[in-house]
């Protein structure tokens, strides 16, 4: 039996645009299923125009500026690279982001309580606790770990946050860590080499878009160097990371479709409060743990969301 929202919807037909900066078939599966659960489903009363981000910041822009120019009712933007290109593009087609950083501090939102103008959606932000909790499931994984490195993007805004508390962490964990940094691609192999140098057990990767972009490569180079790495969200683990911890990405996306579904009855972005993150997941790959030689202790493996095998 059809749902109330389900027959609303089917008396009318909408287009929205999805600007995908994550460049995962997961992310857009997630989207389409949240939509499809409220009445939206695509080649029924549903047009999705989609443009994927496929590594150059200018095509990004332009793909923004395209779906603009197609009129589209709503744009989904995934990730904080999609947002800061559609907001570019746009200050009156109404924007549903989801899975970004920081709408605060990034001017995408005057508050997350109040939006107050054309973009609103669900943040990725979850609070500088997630790097400690990743932390503490490493050392609970291998507890022989003495030596972490952590690897980050400088430009980050909550780095600095995120790399005190992990170093309290550390302190109370009797464990050393060892930052490295990375702005651009051609930075991966030699902060690997440094890592290697200093003899780390283990890796923490803190996730922002740009180490989102680049999770194959974080995972070659992770099982090159023979380290236990953890990541932050599911995209890692997909692309052959051994293990992630933090908010799920496919629960902000389904959310982030009831904001679309919203706006598409009537409703105003700039009185949608942002959602931020309530479903965190464990998620390990056993294959990548079987390619280390590592054995996944029975009492971690008890507590993940998923187990890849």
């Amino acid at each position: 039996m059809a749902t109330c929202g389900a027959a609303q919807n089917a008396a009318r037909s909408a287009r929205i645009g999805s600007l995908n900066s994550i460049h995962s078939s997961s992310v857009d599966a997630a989207l389409a299923e949240g939509l499809r659960g409220l009445g939206w489903i695509e080649r029924k009363n549903l047009s999705i125009e989609r443009r994927v981000f496929s590594g150059d910041a200018e095509c990004l822009v332009k793909s923004a500026v395209e779906l603009v120019a197609l009129n589209v009712e709503v744009i989904v933007a995934e990730a904080t690279a999609s947002t800061q290109a559609a907001k570019a593009a746009t200050s009156s087609i109404p924007i549903v982001f989801a899975a970004t950083g920081d709408p605060v501090g990034q001017g995408f939102v005057a508050s997350l309580a109040h939006p107050g103008g054309n973009l609103t959606g669900t943040s990725f932000d979850a609070g500088p606790e997630i790097p400690t909790k990743q932390l503490q499931l490493v050392i609970e994984t291998v507890p022989r770990v003495s030596r972490v490195a952590v690897l980050s993007n400088p430009t980050s805004p909550f780095i600095r946050t995120y790399w005190q508390f992990l170093q309290d962490a550390a302190s109370t964990l009797r464990v050393r860590l060892h930052s490295e940094q990375v702005k651009e691609s051609k930075d991966f192999v030699p902060a690997f080499d440094a890592i290697a140098r200093e003899h780390a057990d283990a890796l923490i990767v803190l996730s922002d878009a740009f180490m989102s972009a680049h999770r194959a490569v974080l995972a070659r180079l992770s099982a090159e160097h023979q380290l236990l790495a953890m990541y932050g969200h599911n995209l890692y683990t997909e692309a052959g990371g051994l293990m992630s911890y933090g908010p799920s990405i496919p629960d902000l996306l389904r959310r982030a479709a009831a904001y679309v579904d919203k706006i598409l009855k009537g409703a105003n972005p700039a009185d949608l409060p942002v959602q931020q993150p309530i479903k965190f997941d464990l998620i390990i790959n056993l294959k990548s743990a079987k390619a280390l030689g590592l054995d996944i202790p029975p009492t971690v493996l008890a507590r993940a969301d998923e187990v890849i095998e």
